[in-house]
């Protein structure tokens, strides 16, 4: 039996939707629907993995360090608890641990390596739909996003779903297998301004800081987050190049990745 988590989130509900109809397959989630089982990161009596061979771990999500690695904690004891033979878990990308939530990532992947599981990382890239959410154009159409000249290896969510959903179904065969998953080609403020008939002209960091601030939409731990990854990719860290070698995108898909900057306009769109 496969159990997926999150699977009502952003990237889980494409894990679902692509594995739909199998009876081999539960979905869980903090609210389930009649048919699917409740699995609550924070509430540890909803987390019994009894029956699981497969646990399909994707991450909990944004919050402090402390919150999601106690909640990944649990996760990981309870699977223990249950016998589970193997977890598949989706991290953060080898080439983003100046991120300041890269630490929650590594410690759920060290905590994976030290337990009696069997094992399969996939360190995610950002997505492109993500992308779009951070650096779209404003209401004048200038992209102010303080990315500089640096450039993301942005991925499509979609592509990633698709990856985490044959790993989870193949997971004997990927046992042990730590998975870079990035885009192939990077993308900077010109590329995304041209793709949105838009104007390039980054902001610098403070003026950024100070906006997102003002605009009281972020939460605390959020402020920091956001700022790290425009400083990351403003400094060249995320454009995929120290892990190009190792990205296994292509490979797992058996296709072309889907373009990234498509995914980016088409979001930008609202489409």
């Amino acid at each position: 039996m496969l159990l997926i988590t999150g699977a009502t989130g952003a990237l889980g509900r494409l894990v679902t939707e692509r594995l739909s109809g199998r009876e081999d397959v539960l979905v869980g989630t903090r609210s389930p629907a009649p048919g699917q089982r409740r699995v609550d990161f924070d509430d540890p009596a909803s987390l019994d993995f009894s029956g699981v061979d497969t646990l399909l771990m994707i991450s909990a999500g944004a919050a402090e360090d402390d919150t999601v690695i106690a909640r990944h904690a649990r996760v990981i004891e309870a699977a223990e608890h249950a016998r589970v033979r193997q977890v598949v878990y989706t991290s953060l990308s080898g080439d983003g641990d100046h991120l300041t939530y890269a630490l929650a990532h590594r410690w759920t992947e060290r905590r994976l390596r030290e337990s009696a599981l069997e094992w399969t990382i996939l360190r995610n890239g950002l997505y492109a739909e993500f992308l779009a959410a951070v650096a779209a154009p404003g209401p004048d159409g200038t992209i102010t996003a303080p990315l500089g000249t640096g450039r993301l290896a942005a991925v499509a969510r979609a592509d990633l779903a698709e990856v985490a959903a044959r790993v989870a179904s193949d997971s004997r065969a990927h046992s042990g297998k730590v998975y870079e998953l990035v885009g192939e080609v990077p993308l900077g403020g010109a590329e995304l301004a041209a793709a949105t008939g838009s104007s390039y002209a980054p902001a610098d960091l403070l003026s950024t800081r100070a906006h997102i601030t003002a605009a009281g939409q972020a939460l605390p731990f959020q402020v920091p987050m956001l700022m790290s990854t425009y400083s990351a990719i403003s400094g060249g860290f995320l454009d995929g190049t120290t892990i190009r070698d190792s990205n296994a995108l292509r490979a797992l898909l058996g296709r072309d990745p889907e373009p990234a900057l498509g995914v980016y306009a088409r979001t930008v769109r609202g489409g």
